[in-house]
């Protein structure tokens, strides 16, 4: 019996997508512990294009996807995605928490009403009702999956709510009247339609490992949007780090074993806060057409800049990364020079943290390392051997630095486009 972890190291956008896809095939389960549908994961399969935002990476392997009680559900865009890949003849796996809250209609609303208040100091979000919905879990007002399934516990829990939810918009001027007989009768409709995917998945789950299965647990977003230990405030409101995996399964960590972090061969970051290696030049550019940094989910085009070890040492240490995969390496081909961030300058000290005042981020001074670049490469590797040398330096040099073996490098989005270490 395997539980093993997968998570995004930088700022999300790392390619979390291929890499679950590819330890998927030794998995019976996998998992999603956090966030909602403003994650995205794309998955390549020959010519075939998987985009998927709540649904586990896993199911188009055939696996059973299992989202977790940490995770928030738009329903509406679940059963989208369930009916898209019926469309594309994919017959997904799939059993969602009971515990897990659900996205409604105000929760957008004030999405959107809160970014908009906070002006010059928006944080970023994808406004699809995501950090509302979590406000209203920890509030203890939230609506839970199990809640959408009967009407009349669902009728209760509205009269409850949309009274204070209305008050809110007031505040926030918002001209708008929740019609509860609206939302009741189209959330129960999806609560019907989803009835019967709604389990008890912790228990699930922790019988599967008493039967020695194979688990894959796969966070959204990557370590520096996690609520407590990212660029706060310009964060998610989840818990990305290995730590939510526990927290978002029901799975005990003692049951848990290899903790594998994805890292982007150079950095990328979507929305508003400090990003201390951007690059504003021709490189950036390149990187990012390249790369085709634009948002899964909301096809924003993604800030570009050199690697930053010290954003990724940070992720190592607060999720205890076991091993790393190393993505989008081929993006790289082509440069003359590329670089390594190892340390920041702050304020004349040289350090190798990332800071928690988001002031100080700001006037952190990336410090390099140089590396010669390399040309092309084979698009159908069996070794590492069969990457130039420089590349090779340079993930050496990474692996070194990180004090943590590299396990696969990925050179393109397919498949076969992968070295196992």
């Amino acid at each position: 019996m395997a539980v093993d972890l997968v998570v995004g190291t930088q700022w999300g956008d790392e390619g979390k997508g291929k890499v679950v896809d590819y330890f998927s095939k030794d998995a019976e389960y996998v998992v999603r512990f956090q966030g909602g549908n403003n994650a995205g994961h794309t998955i390549k399969v020959e010519n075939e294009v998987y985009k998927l935002h709540l649904i586990p990476s896993g199911v188009i392997q055939g696996k059973t996807g299992v989202i977790g009680n940490g995770v928030v559900i738009d329903p509406e865009i679940l059963i989208e995605e369930i009916n898209e890949l019926k469309k594309r003849g994919k017959k997904p796996k799939i059993i969602i928490s009971d515990r897990a809250n659900i996205i409604m209609p105000y929760h957008k609303i004030l999405d959107g009403a809160e970014e908009k208040s906070l002006g010059t100091k928006k944080i970023g979000t994808t406004k699809r009702g995501i950090g509302p919905c979590y406000c209203d879990k920890v509030a203890r007002k939230g609506i839970r999956a199990i809640d959408i399934t009967d009407k009349e516990t669902l009728s209760k829990r509205l009269d409850e709510i949309i009274p204070i939810k209305q008050k809110i918009f007031e505040i926030y001027g918002i001209n708008e009247k929740l019609d509860k007989k609206n939302i009741l009768d189209t959330y129960s409709k999806y609560g019907q339609m989803l009835k019967d995917f709604i389990k008890p998945t912790h228990i699930y789950l922790n019988k599967a490992i008493e039967q020695n299965k194979n688990i894959l647990l796969e966070g959204a977003q990557g370590a520096m949007l996690d609520v407590d230990f990212g660029t706060y405030p310009y964060t998610t409101s989840s818990h990305v780090i290995a730590g939510g995996s526990s927290i978002g399964t029901g799975i005990g960590p003692k049951n848990i074993g290899d903790i594998i972090g994805i890292v982007k061969a150079y950095t990328t970051r979507v929305g508003e806060g400090p990003m201390p290696t951007e690059l504003f030049d021709e490189t950036g550019k390149y990187l990012q057409k390249k790369g085709h940094e634009f948002g899964t989910t909301t096809s924003r085009p993604r800030r570009c800049g050199w690697l930053d070890l010290v954003v990724v040492r940070h992720s190592c240490m607060i999720s205890g990364i076991t091993k790393l995969a190393i993505t989008k390496l081929d993006v790289l081909n082509g440069l003359k020079r590329v670089k390594i961030c190892t340390h920041y300058d702050s304020n004349g000290k040289k350090i190798d943290f990332f800071p928690a005042n988001i002031e100080d981020v700001k006037k952190c001074k990336p410090i390099y390392k140089g590396f010669e670049g390399w040309g092309e490469m084979s698009k159908e590797p069996t070794a590492i051997t069969d990457l130039p040398k420089e590349a090779q330096e340079y993930l050496q040099f990474m692996e070194e630095e990180l004090k943590t073996p590299i396990a696969i490098v990925s050179i393109g989005p397919g498949r076969k486009e992968t070295i196992e270490i």
